[in-house]
């Protein structure tokens, strides 16, 4: 059985948040404004990506 992946893309600027949020986005790799990066869908990049949903845009693949 293969691993999901899913792609993270940064949809919302992580400026005027507290310091774990930036952490969090900048855990995942994102960088930039637009950025997409992909991830295999771990427990970990789950609950990472649940913390700061609000400034993503996620998508199965």
């Amino acid at each position: 059985m293969a691993e999901k992946k899913v792609s993270v893309k940064l949809i919302k600027s992580p400026i005027g948040y507290n310091p774990k949020i930036r952490g969090t986005v900048r855990a995942l790799g994102l960088r930039k404004m637009q950025q997409v990066r992909k991830h295999k869908l771990t427990p970990q990049v789950k609950g990472m990506i649940n913390s700061v949903n609000f400034l993503l845009e996620v998508t199965e693949e």
